[in-house]
């Protein structure tokens, strides 16, 4: 998948400030520290694309990219940082599932869960809700050159089991460079795919 264009489109908070023209969505799902937009930019090979923050939970809304002028990649709010205002943690979850539910150009959501941090309850109910609404999920974890190789084989093991799935998550890592080629051709492969969802539901 090469990167000839990346541009902001739109914040939005309600399914009717979505897109709506018919594009296919990628959208990225994790913890508000997880590094995710890091990983964004570095699939997008863009420096500050999307904005990092040395604050976690600092994005509040769900933002638009357009790539290629052919899909677009969505950064949803990450969420479980407890020092966010009462207010917008109580947004995050209803944001969230609102955009999994109604956003029928949806090929894949990619759920990035920190290597270093077990899944807990509030992954767990990401999940659920991808299962839900019938939405693929492509599991990724960030942060892997923070682990020693015997490390890495037992979180990798752990987090497998634990989220039960058939196969282990992508390992990454923005620093050296792990996984960003493999990641981009699987999403590559889930665009070609097309959406999993009509509005009527799920396939």
């Amino acid at each position: 998948m090469k990167i000839l264009s990346a541009k902001f489109m739109t914040s939005a908070a309600k399914p009717h400030q979505f897109p709506d023209d018919g594009k296919p969505q990628v959208a990225f799902a994790g913890r508000s520290n997880v590094g995710k937009s890091s990983l964004i930019n570095a699939i997008l090979n863009r420096k500050s694309l999307v904005k990092t923050s040395a604050t976690p939970g600092k994005t509040q809304l769900i933002n638009f990219f357009l790539i290629n002028q052919q899909f677009y990649c969505v950064d949803l709010p990450g969420y479980g940082y407890a020092k966010a205002p009462r207010s917008v943690v109580d947004a995050w979850a209803p944001m969230i599932e609102g955009y999994i539910r109604d956003s029928p150009q949806i090929c894949v959501v990619v759920v990035l869960l920190d290597i270093r941090r077990e899944p807990d309850e509030r992954d767990a109910r990401l999940i659920a809700w991808l299962a839900h609404y019938g939405v693929p999920a492509l599991y990724v974890l960030t942060k892997a050159d923070k682990l020693k190789r015997g490390e890495t084989a037992r979180a990798l093991q752990l987090i497998t089991k634990k989220l039960g799935l058939d196969k282990p998550p992508l390992l990454t890592s923005v620093l050296t460079g792990q996984g960003i080629v493999e990641l981009k051709a699987e999403i590559a492969k889930r665009l070609n795919r097309g959406p999993a969802i009509t509005a009527q539901g799920p396939e």
